[in-house]
């Protein structure tokens, strides 16, 4: 998979390639999250080796990364697993293995978002948003049910005092609140299903996730 298109970055279009990231590609995917997420974010939770090389040999359709100015500005990780498993609450920890997605399922209907980041020079320029979007056509040329995955909510810690997550997300959905993530994903076509408490060591949010989901338009049930 490869697939070259613009983006306009300080107003002008720059060309962006999207392409699947292998082991040639580890230093750059580290210094990708080391700049999107600086101290004080642990620095034991980037991505290792170790973690990208599970990625590209269990399910490299998942393993993709945006390119530009010759070198990589942004990344998305993903894995397949059964909907069922998702039933009920879940972690990001138990769902994603940790970040090592050794728990891959083949047959699974449901593309779960383990990761992803953009560098903050080319944040606001559409990075994100052709990622995700790559991400849908990986769903639809699988013939999967559906893109899924558990959003920060970032400014969730503003309100907490006064309304649940689940009045937190209403409150955005009605205009009233914003919050950047959940903004970003809903201009994604994203879709919040639910809430997943203790999702992740995340104050500002909480430790809660929202649930939001993308739903394949030409799944077929098998």
């Amino acid at each position: 998979m490869r697939k070259e298109l613009y983006i306009f970055k300080d107003g002008k279009p720059l060309k962006m390639t999207i392409r699947r990231y292998g082991t040639s590609d580890f230093r750059q995917m580290t210094a990708i999250q080391q700049e999107s997420f600086p101290p004080p974010f642990p620095a034991e939770l980037w991505w290792k080796e170790e973690q990208l090389a599970e990625h590209v040999a269990r399910f490299p359709e998942g393993a993709i990364c945006a390119e530009a100015e010759g070198r990589l500005i942004g990344s998305m990780t993903g894995l397949l697993v059964d909907g069922i498993t998702l039933a009920g609450a879940h972690s990001w920890a138990a769902v994603t293995d940790n970040g090592y997605i050794r728990n891959h399922d083949p047959d699974g209907d449901t593309l779960y978002v383990v990761d992803i980041s953009v560098i903050p020079a080319f944040r606001k320029s559409g990075v994100g948003k052709w990622l995700m979007q790559t991400m849908y056509e990986t769903v639809v040329h699988l013939g999967l049910r559906r893109l899924l995955g558990g959003g920060r909510m970032p400014n969730y810690h503003l309100h907490k005092s006064e309304a649940t997550p689940e009045q937190y997300v209403r409150k955005v959905l009605e205009g009233e609140w914003r919050d950047p993530v959940i903004g970003f994903l809903l201009r994604c076509g994203r879709v919040p299903v639910g809430i997943a408490e203790g999702y992740l060591k995340d104050e500002e949010s909480g430790h809660c996730a929202a649930v939001m989901e993308w739903r394949n338009p030409f799944f077929e049930e098998r």
